[in-house]
Formats: structure tokens, C-alpha cells, sequence
């Protein structure tokens, strides 16, 4: 059984590093997790800073998102909010929704915000997505690639998309370690 993972919303706002993480998860590489607040936050963060972004547009993905991954959604983490210490407390429902989900791991960028005195009662670590992509690519390349070829086949730009594209993006995105290790497999 894959290991399971809460996504943070700031690793779900960058278009690209949100589909490869949704399919890793749909190919059984993590078993990924979040909560409608972390959707909540990672969409009202889009439609507040990307206003060229099409609102109904990222409602739809909201919606596909709901049903790109089976049992995604953390429920019932809620009462362990008021309990918890996090140097930001608005982050709490993060850790709240991994303790609920037996989560071993957070991906985050905010790897401040999750610090292992605070993370470690809890068997939860706090993981870059750079680290945790890279992590899937040593684990399974042909796989990851695979979802790389998935992701350039989807896109409607550029047209004739290929997996060089999705790479290039990832790197925008600020995943150095992942974009050596996957531009190493091609």
C-alpha cells in the first residue's frame, strides 16, 4: 500500500506540479490527501492573484480534482485543530488533516510553517515537492515519465506538447532536484 500525503495548498496552485502530484496518486505511487479547506485556499489564492485565470474554469478543476483521486478527502480533522502548535496557527488544519489521515508525510513549500519539533509527536514530516517529486522519480521513473507523457498529451498549449514542455514548466515551477533527475531519464 502507498504511502499516503497531505497536500498543502501551495503545492496544489502551480498548475503543472498540481497534475503531476494528482497523478502520481491516481497511478498508486501515494496515496494522496486534502481537505475542502485546502481547496478552498489553493482556489481562492488562484482566482485572487491569476485574475487572467477563467473562474469557472478553476471551478471545474475544483470539481475534477474531487473525483481524480479515490477516498482524497480528510474529513472529521476538525476537532484536533485547537490542539495543535504550528508557528502559524492558519496551518493547523494541515497537520489536523494528516493526524486524521494517518498521513506520514506534508508536501509543502512552507517547510517553515512545519517544523519537526512540531511535526515529529505526530510520525508526520514536512517534505519539499522538489524533494517529494524526486522521491517519486527514484522510485519509479518509467512511471513518472509516463505521467509527464500524460500531461504533454492533455495540453492544448503548445500544441504538440511534449514531455521536454512539461519538464520546462516544472522548472519554472521551482522543482530543480525533479527536473535534473527527470531530464536524466530522457
Amino acid at each position: 500500500m502507498a504511502f499516503v500525503a497531505v497536500y498543502d495548498a501551495i503545492v496544489l496552485y502551480p498548475s503543472t506540479l498540481r497534475d503531476v502530484l494528482i497523478r502520481v496518486a491516481q497511478a498508486g505511487l501515494v496515496q494522496a490527501k486534502w481537505t475542502d479547506q485546502i481547496l478552498d485556499e489553493t482556489f481562492r489564492n488562484l482566482k485572487k492573484n491569476r485574475s487572467d485565470l477563467d473562474s469557472k474554469k478553476l471551478d471545474r478543476t475544483r470539481e475534477l480534482m474531487a473525483g481524480a483521486i479515490r477516498d482524497v478527502l480528510v474529513k472529521g480533522y476538525e476537532p484536533l485543530i485547537d490542539m495543535l502548535d504550528l508557528p502559524d496557527p492558519d496551518d493547523r488544519h494541515v497537520l489536523a488533516a494528516a493526524i486524521k489521515a494517518k498521513a506520514q508525510v506534508i508536501v509543502t513549500s512552507n517547510l517553515r510553517d512545519f517544523p519537526t519539533d512540531k511535526l515529529s509527536p505526530w510520525d508526520v514530516q514536512a517534505v519539499h515537492p522538489d524533494a517529494f517529486v524526486e522521491a517519486q522519480v527514484d522510485l519509479s521513473p518509467r512511471l513518472v515519465y509516463g505521467v509527464l507523457t500524460q500531461i504533454a498529451d492533455a495540453w492544448k498549449s503548445p500544441l504538440n506538447a511534449v514531455v521536454a514542455d512539461v519538464i520546462d514548466s516544472l522548472e519554472r515551477e521551482g522543482l530543480v532536484a525533479s527536473v535534473a533527475a527527470l531530464r536524466a531519464l530522457t
